[in-house]
């Protein structure tokens, strides 16, 4: 997975400077979010040997893997998606529940967290897609899709519509 920034591109995939490189890049608004959120699971073993996986603070996201590796794979999708299900229809992401101890957690890719930050401030402010496309000038698809989990943006777009909001 590629991401940019102004000055440079990169892969995040195996290269842990990389993502140190990426998160100084970033300005404080997106960066804070990288930190705060981790999602915990619980893994339950199945009778046919499947591992259930799902999320405290999101039941709506239950998937299964065949073993804990594949689960583990399984549950980022799982849990995009059913957090994508919570902005389509206008519901505030939670937070996930702070790091408690012996509990398997799941990090999502900052890009996406940058998403839900924005997503929730706009809840919160009682600003619409339409609202801040005004402020940023843009077409409201534009907005639409800096909030979207399934569509890609710039991590630099989603910074500047943060800063608008804060």
């Amino acid at each position: 997975m590629a991401y940019c920034t102004e000055d440079s591109q990169f892969e995040l995939n195996d290269d842990p400077t990389t993502l140190i490189h990426y998160e100084k890049t970033l300005t404080n608004s997106v960066n804070e979010m990288l930190y705060e959120q981790v999602w915990p699971v619980e893994l339950t073993h199945q009778e046919n040997g499947s591992i259930l996986v799902s999320f405290p603070d999101v039941p709506e996201a239950i998937t299964e893997g065949k073993g804990v590796q594949d689960a583990l794979e399984q549950a980022q999708d799982c849990l995009v998606a059913a957090l994508g299900g919570y902005v389509r229809v206008r519901r505030i992401i939670p937070k996930p529940l702070s790091s408690m101890p012996a509990r398997t957690t799941i990090a999502l890719p900052p890009h996406i967290e940058a998403k839900i930050g924005l997503y929730n401030l706009m809840l919160a402010r009682d600003v619409s897609n339409a609202e801040l496309a005004v402020q940023l000038n843009v077409p409201e698809d534009y907005v639409r899709s800096l909030i979207d989990l399934d569509q890609n943006s710039h991590i630099g777009q989603i910074d500047t519509a943060l800063q608008l909001l804060r």
